[in-house]
C-alpha cells in the first residue's frame, strides 16, 4: 500500500508541467516555512526601501512566492494550479520557455508597480495575471463556479475579484494582476491582430535554451481570432466546480 501510495504521489508530481510544478510547489513550501517559524516573512515581502536602499534584491522574488497560509492562500494555490496548468498544457502546450518568458514578463511588471505603490505581497497579483491570460484565450468558454453560477471565461476573473474581495483580500494586488494580464494579452495578442501592429514581445534564446520546446499530440486553448471572424467561432462550454475551465465534448 505505501509503495502504491508513493507512486500515485510520484507519478501525480511527475504528471505536473515543469513550469506549473516549479512554480506550485515553491508557493506551497515558502509559506510553510514562515508558518513553522524558519524564516521571518518581515524578510520575504516587497519593501521599496529595503530593495533600492539596502539592494535586498531577492525580495523581488521571494514576494512572489509568499502568501500568509491561510483560507486564501489554500485558494491561490487551487487557482494557481489549476490555470498555470491549463495554460501550459493548452495554448503553451510544447512550449514551456514562451509560458515561462509570460510569467516573467507579468512577475517584473508586478514588481515595478509593487516598488511604487507600496506593495508588499506580490503572489496573489502574479496568480491573477496568469488566469485572466486564460480566460482572455478562453473567453467564450463557460465556467462554473460555486452556487451553481455560470459565467464567460472573459469575465470570470472579476468574479474572482468579487469573491477574493468579500473574503477580506487586498484588493489591489488583485487589482494589479488583472492589469498585468491584460497588457499581456493586449501585446501579444489584441494589439497584432486588432491593430495590426507588430510584436513587441518575443522569448530570449536563453530561455529556449533552458527549457527546450517539446513535441506534442494534443492540448487545448488557442489565441483569439481577429474580430471579424468571431461570429463563426463555435461556443465552447467549459467549467468544474471551483471555476476550473475545462472543454467538454471536443
Amino acid at each position: 500500500v505505501q509503495y502504491k501510495m508513493d507512486g500515485d504521489i510520484g507519478n501525480w508530481v511527475s504528471g505536473i508541467p515543469v513550469v506549473t510544478r516549479y512554480w506550485f510547489f515553491s508557493f506551497f513550501i515558502l509559506p510553510l516555512t514562515t508558518r513553522l517559524g524558519l524564516i521571518d516573512p518581515i524578510n520575504l515581502v516587497l519593501l521599496s526601501d529595503k530593495v533600492i536602499g539596502g539592494f535586498q534584491i531577492w525580495r523581488l522574488i521571494t514576494s512572489l512566492f509568499w502568501h500568509p497560509v491561510n483560507f486564501n492562500w489554500l485558494m491561490m494555490l487551487f487557482f494557481l494550479y489549476s490555470y498555470s496548468r491549463l495554460l501550459e498544457e493548452g495554448y503553451f502546450a510544447g512550449q514551456p520557455a514562451d509560458f515561462l518568458f509570460m510569467l516573467l514578463f507579468n512577475a517584473i511588471c508586478i514588481d515595478i508597480a509593487g516598488l511604487f505603490f507600496d506593495l508588499y505581497v506580490m503572489s496573489p497579483a502574479l496568480v491573477f495575471s496568469a488566469l485572466y491570460v486564460w480566460c482572455q484565450i478562453n473567453k467564450d468558454s463557460i465556467v462554473r463556479f460555486w452556487f451553481g453560477i455560470q459565467v464567460k471565461a472573459m469575465y470570470f476573473p472579476w468574479v474572482l475579484f468579487l469573491f477574493f474581495f468579500i473574503l477580506g483580500a487586498n484588493w489591489p494586488i488583485l487589482l494589479l494582476g488583472i492589469v498585468v494580464g491584460h497588457l499581456y494579452f493586449f501585446i501579444m495578442f489584441k494589439y497584432p491582430q486588432d491593430f495590426g501592429g507588430s510584436r513587441l514581445l518575443s522569448t530570449p534564446q536563453f530561455l529556449y535554451n533552458l527549457l527546450p520546446n517539446e513535441r506534442v499530440t494534443g492540448g487545448f486553448g488557442a489565441p483569439p481570432q481577429r474580430r471579424r471572424g468571431d461570429g463563426n467561432e463555435p461556443n465552447r462550454r467549459a467549467g468544474h466546480n471551483w471555476g476550473q475551465g475545462q472543454r467538454l465534448g471536443d
